[in-house]
């Protein structure tokens, strides 16, 4: 089992230049800048980490491209705002939903990226194995994590008031948190279940590489 991950390899150009471009391009372009700073705090706090501690442990590219589009969702729901992203609106039209649902979408990313995320650290950096205890406590993290979201944005609308309307995205319905809850759960549960063979395809792949230059 791999336990530490030391390569000398700068941090990977591209990953870097397409998260900034994200962040310029969304910042430029959204009436909401508030808002954006708020939907987009993830990306602000999460990019540097991963920047900072690259050389200690660099995730596979499968992951950090699944991160790129995360980055994508985040980034639009900043500059319209969850209720108003055009491609929300067109769900609307097209399945006759009685709201926007595009937060419905970046709530099942919650729960489906992070998931990726989660497995590859615990693989790599714990005694876990693959199996049902792995996909258990992974399933269980992004929940609290998604919980924990929620209670932050209860945390804003206290802060804010009214003003906090844009960047919670409610649109009146009671059961926006718990739904919310509910799509970052089925998220994580859907990337394990679709996506552990290819992850571990490209896990076994850098462990070899590290070894390698090791």
């Amino acid at each position: 089992m791999e336990k530490t991950v030391e390569k000398k390899e700068n941090y990977p150009v591209w990953f870097s230049i397409c998260t900034l471009a994200i962040l310029t391009v969304s910042l430029c372009i959204t009436q909401h800048r508030q808002v954006w700073a708020e939907e987009v705090a993830p990306i602000i706090i999460g990019f540097p980490i991963l920047f900072f501690t690259y050389r200690k442990f660099q995730f596979t590219n499968f992951v950090y491209a699944w991160l790129i589009i995360h980055f994508v969702i985040l980034n639009i729901g900043g500059i319209y705002t969850y209720a108003k992203a055009p491609l929300g609106y067109w769900m609307q039209d097209w399945f006759g939903f009685s709201r926007n649902n595009y937060d419905k979408i970046g709530h099942f990313a919650q729960g489906f990226i992070p998931a990726i995320l989660i497995r590859e650290v615990l693989l790599r950096i714990s005694p876990l194995q693959r199996g049902k205890l792995l996909f258990f406590i992974i399933t269980a993290i992004c929940l609290a994590i998604s919980a924990f979201y929620e209670i932050a944005e209860w945390w804003v609308a206290c802060v804010q008031g009214a003003d906090a309307e844009d960047f919670l995205g409610t649109q009146g319905y009671v059961w926006d948190a718990q739904s919310d809850m509910l799509f970052a759960l089925l998220g994580a549960v859907f990337a394990l279940l679709a996506l552990s063979k290819i992850h571990d395809k490209h896990i076994d792949l850098k462990i070899k590489i590290v070894n390698y230059e090791e």
